[in-house]
């Protein structure tokens, strides 16, 4: 188990030091905003989707390693998916993050974020960028906020 966390530890070091999809989408339909303000974690959210079809998702944001590796991750997993995929993964990922019970299967790479249900106060940093992804899709006029 402890090679396996391992791994996990150095896919999200990875992912936070080198984020992938991190720039502006000049195509993007949908735009959010999120904040963090409990560990200061910031995120802008560029969605292009069509035909309720992710085609493209990036983002910006300054962070913690677990909220950049978050919204690294995010913006690998759901490209090509339907935001009806999107907010079922959504659904199935917070369980991941809050209970430590969630269906890896459905999860693919974004399980090596499971072990942040260990730490509560680390579950805002996970998720700011998912809450900021639903908010866009969702066309919320309100500021996405984890307070």
């Amino acid at each position: 188990m402890s090679n396996l966390r391992d791994l996990y530890q150095d896919v999200i070091i990875e992912h936070s030091q080198h984020p992938r999809n991190f720039r502006e989408c000049a195509s993007a339909n949908h735009v959010k905003d999120g904040y963090n303000p409990l560990c200061g974690d910031k995120v802008a959210v560029y969605v292009t989707e069509k035909n309720g079809v992710i085609e493209d998702i990036c983002f910006k944001g300054d962070g913690c390693a677990i909220s950049m590796a978050s919204a690294s991750l995010l913006s690998e997993v759901l490209k090509g998916k339907s935001v009806g995929e999107v907010l079922e993964l959504f659904e199935e990922f917070k369980k991941m993050v809050t209970t430590g019970n969630a269906q890896a299967s459905k999860l693919g790479k974004l399980a090596v974020l499971a072990g942040v249900a260990e730490f509560p106060i680390r579950v805002k940093c996970a998720t700011l960028v998912w809450h900021t992804l639903k908010a866009a899709l969702c066309d919320e006029k309100n500021k996405v906020t984890t307070e």
